[in-house]
């Protein structure tokens, strides 16, 4: 107000009778530069041919400073004009930041232009001096009692300015003490246990901060009162809390005057609103006489809110109101219970599925249109789509419908992955060197959901082409077919394993059957022919081929196997990929039927069970496990069908024992060139594997460092510890004589001759598929075992 009177003051009239009104001929301005002469005449309240004085003075200044375009306006009566004399508010050229760490650019910018400070617009000095002031306090709020925040204009030519915000930031105020006033149940430690700040923190505790920020004391006040409410000090008040800084501004003191009151046991819960109370009973956890709980009553309020959202009130009203008996300390708690109106969903819509069709999606809903509205129905949609593994992300929502009170409308967000990938791999190990496959899979086949395989494989040992198609939703009960037709060469010895040459071809077709939302069953049926030659006369193999004498031939072995297959899996993962909560377990069977050339069975369980060790789920401990055994059954003659060699258990490689290269952990050939009762054992370091197996690992999942927010989802890193055990229960050549090879030969049918492995790993799903790199070194091998420090895997992931 100040600036204005003064420019009131300065008004001049060129004639000498200045209390006298006139008629205004013309208007001119002066010092116009950015603005318009148009602009500028649209913004006054006086026109030519009005009659003014000086009372008419104050409302045309007033009018062109609300523009927001002038620093300073003068008006002057020239004879019969009125001529207006203004400075124009520079144009900001620029802003540029200097000195803040605490505040990214990108933030600065958006607040500034929140306040309409922005390139291109004029420069207001009252806004400027706002926005620094509001910076300075964020910078108090942290504990920054030492930061200055000033903003430094620069004029440029043609009336603009550059302007420049300096930041001292300087250094957190750290705690210095925390002080209790009142309290006499309880002792300061005890109280300070429950806070975020802390004044003395060990160098082990990284979680507590000795830094003051405003917003932790508040968390932390709020942590103290339930920390006497779930005592039954229902009456406990913070009566004050203050907080001193030292006269440097590098200390904070704070002292909290409390008040704790008496402990209240409870009398009785009673139930009161719109439903009967008889519905809710069930959920309460709170008996009579024991001490009130504050954690209790919240859980029951979250119970009843949960069990109204799954029967359609979606904003239900509860509340807990105590009532005191302060004679004999007793508190009765009347819960009131509002459900409000029904709800009943419109529509489901989905959105940013640009590849998957949309009935892909609807048919993973047990939320339905037109039925009222289930919670846990809307979570558990949620969760099913999630668990498809086709999307990065789902987010659900739901919003009213306008002009209604009882509709609404469910949105699910989805945000597509990759769901196809190319399954390449290359490793490399000190004595393996280099390996690699390929291949191809499409799990989202067109956007409908369907799996679609073409897997043509060559590598070093393996020539593999397999065809297979699976519909998950082949009946609307969610019955799945799927069906699979391969053709396949092996090379057993440049897959670490002992020589042998398996050239195969068969087919099989799989049902699956959903039990409830987590079970899934599939029954398959499949037929198997293999040709093998090449086999070495080792001891494991000599004992299975006892059994085989009609199925051998000049080079080998060839036999015809049918067989049947049962599986049983359960999938409480919260995600389809990159979980981070929940476990999977699957348990499989399979056998060949009676008559064929092979009769054995061979079962497997596996579980992977992740638990969230943070609230937000960035750290997540991953515990796998399998157990493994097969076995033959029936005998040919005297001798027992045995598992067959190429269905042997193996460990090392990614999948089952990293740091150690694929399939060489485990027992090794013997040979015996001995002659009748009198063995003489020659060890190798090839391996045959075992019939039984058990693996065991521990993950721990980390943020990944140094990755935007943007692709966290898609990145994630760990360190692990692996251990493997593969044995064989039908070895038995203990006492032998060994005359070479001692240092390969131990009890092979010892499932306690295990490997250990440590390392680190990162997986990224990217656009070709999800890449796996692993570092990983023994703990504990076994001669003839190889080592692989080094590992690069794309197409499968844990």
């Amino acid at each position: 107000m100040a600036m204005k009177k003064l420019l009131i003051a300065s008004l001049l009239f060129s004639s000498s009778v200045t209390a006298n009104e006139f008629v205004v001929e013309d208007i001119r301005f002066e010092g116009l530069q950015r603005v318009s002469l148009g602009a500028a005449l649209l913004s006054m309240p006086v026109r030519v041919g009005d009659n003014i004085g000086e009372g008419d003075v104050s409302g045309i200044i007033k009018s062109l400073f609300a523009t927001g375009n002038f620093e300073n306006v003068r008006v002057f009566r020239d004879g019969e004009d009125l001529l207006v004399k203004v400075i124009e508010r520079p144009t900001i050229a620029s802003i540029s930041f200097s000195g803040n760490k605490a505040i990214e650019d990108e933030q600065l910018s958006e607040n500034l232009a929140a306040s309409g400070l922005r390139i291109g617009e004029s420069l207001d000095r009252t806004t400027l001096s706002n926005i620094e002031k509001g910076l300075e306090d964020f910078y108090y709020s942290v504990g920054k009692y030492n930061a200055l925040v000033s903003a430094v204009i620069t004029p440029l030519p043609r009336n603009r300015a550059d302007v420049k915000f300096v930041f001292t930031e300087g250094v957190s105020a750290k705690i210095q003490q925390i002080n209790f006033i009142g309290n006499t149940v309880f002792s300061d430690e005890e109280l300070k246990a429950s806070f975020k700040l802390r004044s003395d923190v060990p160098w082990w505790n990284f979680l507590a901060d000795e830094k003051y920020q405003k917003q932790a004391l508040a968390g932390d006040l709020e942590n103290l009162r339930s920390f006497y409410l779930n005592r039954g000090y229902l009456k406990f008040r913070v009566e004050s809390a203050q907080v001193s800084i030292s006269p440097d501004k590098k200390g904070v003191y704070i002292t909290m005057n409390l008040d704790e009151g008496l402990p209240y046991s409870v009398s009785g819960v009673n139930f009161r609103g719109g439903k009967s109370s008889d519905d809710f009973a069930a959920l309460t956890t709170i008996e009579d006489g024991e001490v009130y709980n504050g954690e209790k009553v919240t859980a029951l309020e979250d119970a009843i809110k949960r069990q109204l959202g799954e029967q359609g009130y979606a904003y239900p009203q509860v509340a807990t109101i105590p009532e005191f008996n302060d004679e004999n300390q007793t508190v009765a708690l009347n819960v009131s219970i509002e459900p409000g109106k029904r709800v009943y969903v419109r529509n489901i819509r989905f959105s940013g599925n640009q590849i998957t069709r949309d009935e892909v999606l609807r048919r993973e809903m047990r939320q339905m249109e037109g039925s009222w509205l289930n919670a846990k129905s809307v979570e558990t949609s949620k969760e099913r789509l999630n668990r498809l593994g086709y999307f990065e992300t789902v987010d659900v929502r739901t919003t009213r419908v306008p002009g209604t009170e009882d509709q609404v409308d469910v949105e699910y967000n989805v945000k597509e992955a990759n769901s196809g990938n190319v399954n390449f791999g290359v490793g490399y190990g000190t004595e393996s060197g280099i390996s690699f496959q390929a291949g191809l899979q499409q799990d989202n086949f067109a956007g409908s959901g369907n799996r679609f395989g073409i897997n043509a494989m060559i590598n070093d040992y393996q020539k593999n082409l397999t065809l297979e198609y699976r519909d998950p939703y082949w009946t609307l009960d969610g019955i799945s077919l799927g069906g699979k037709v391969f053709f396949n060469e092996f090379e057993a010895s440049d897959a670490n394993i002992v020589d042998y040459t398996d050239k195969s071809y068969g087919t099989s077709l799989t049902w699956g059957f959903p039990f409830d939302e987590l079970n899934y069953f599939d029954f398959s049926l499949g037929y198997t022919h293999r040709q093998i030659e090449n086999l070495g006369g080792y001891y494991q193999i000599e004992k299975f081929l006892d059994s085989q004498e009609g199925n051998t031939t000049e080079n080998g072995l060839e036999v015809d196997d049918f067989d049947w297959s049962i599986s049983w899996s359960r999938n409480n993962l919260n995600r389809g990929f990159f979980p981070t909560a929940g476990n999977y377990q699957r348990a499989s069977f399979r056998m060949t039927v009676p008559g064929s050339d092979v009769q054995f069975y061979k079962a497997q369980y596996d579980v992977r069970n992740y638990m969230p060790l943070t609230e937000s789920h960035s750290f997540s401990l991953l515990l796998r496990g399998r157990l493994g055994y097969g076995n033959g059954y029936g005998s040919n003659g005297e001798n027992d069908y045995l598992m067959p060699f190429y269905e042997n258990f193996y460990a090392g490689g990614f999948s089952t024992l990293r740091g150690f290269r694929s399939n060489t952990a485990g027992p090794k050939a013997v040979y015996d060139q001995g002659a009748g009762n009198n063995p003489a054992l020659v060890g190798s370091n090839d391996s045959v594997g075992g019939n039984a197996t058990a693996l065991a690992s521990a993950e721990l999942i980390f943020p990944t460092p140094f990755v935007s927010a943007e692709v966290r989802n898609s990145i994630r890193t760990s360190v692990f510890v692996d251990a493997a055990s593969v044995w064989d229960t039908e070895y038995d050549l203990n006492d032998a004589r060994v005359i070479s090879g001692q240092e390969y030969i131990y009890d092979y049918s010892d499932p306690t001759n295990y490997r250990a492995s440590y390392g680190a790993a990162l997986q990224w799903r990217s656009p070709m598929g999800p890449l796996v790199f692993s570092l990983s070194k023994p703990i504990k091998k076994y001669e003839g075992d190889d080592e692989e420090f080094f590992t690069f895997t794309i197409g499968r992931t844990f």
